[in-house]
């Protein structure tokens, strides 16, 4: 992960029911940064991350990954993101090592030791053929949160990752983002949990509202 990346917005804006959610938004992320995305309720925030993810198209303004517009090759920037939204995305029939091999499958084969391995990080080894309406929220959100062991994408944009987690997991989850940070990563990010990063790397992008 030694090359360096960068991704800037200039002029973003985006409406939903006749209400702009942001306007003229610009910003800047690049390796070694954790960015987080701040604001009220209804200040536009997922949208914004759902925006730079590529799932919500309605929108005004430009975004640029390593200096090409991201509209000139948006499956090659989708190839250097992971996102993971507000919702954990994990199928409940399905064990937490089937979902992270149909999760991660999409970007490289996995084998068995690799996903165990992901899950004894989130403190679920033992768990791993066990059916997800079998988890507590807490533990589905651990399953989702084992793709960042996974994950060999540079760019992540995680929205509200700490929903349903303990506060040890809080600080655990906050130095996986910071040491993936510093391998020269990139962290995107929503969350109402007050954020206590001692990295030099952390800001805020904080979004107004009315």
């Amino acid at each position: 992960m030694s090359q360096l990346s960068s991704l800037s917005a200039s002029g973003l804006t985006c409406e939903r029911d006749e209400r702009t959610l942001f306007e003229s938004l610009d910003f800047t992320l690049s390796s070694g940064e954790v960015l987080q995305v701040a604001g009220p309720n209804g200040a536009g925030k997922t949208t914004l991350m759902r925006v730079i993810a590529g799932l919500a198209l309605d929108f005004h303004g430009d975004i640029v990954w390593n200096g090409q517009p991201v509209k000139d090759d948006r499956p090659g920037f989708q190839a250097s993101l992971l996102y993971m939204g507000h919702q954990p995305g994990v199928k409940s029939i399905m064990t937490p090592e089937e979902n992270l091999q149909w999760s991660m499958g999409l970007h490289r084969k996995l084998d068995k030791e690799e996903i165990w391995g992901a899950l004894k990080k989130v403190q679920l080894r033992g768990y791993e053929d066990v059916p997800c309406y079998q988890l507590s929220a807490g533990q589905n959100r651990r399953v989702a949160l084992a793709r960042l062991f996974l994950a060999r994408q540079k760019l992540w944009i995680l929205d509200e990752p700490f929903t349903a987690i303990d506060k040890a997991g809080i600080a655990e989850l906050e130095q996986t983002l910071v040491d993936h940070a510093r391998r020269g990563g990139m962290v995107m990010m929503t969350t109402h949990h007050e954020m206590d990063m001692d990295y030099s790397g952390f800001r805020q992008l904080v979004l107004g509202g009315e």
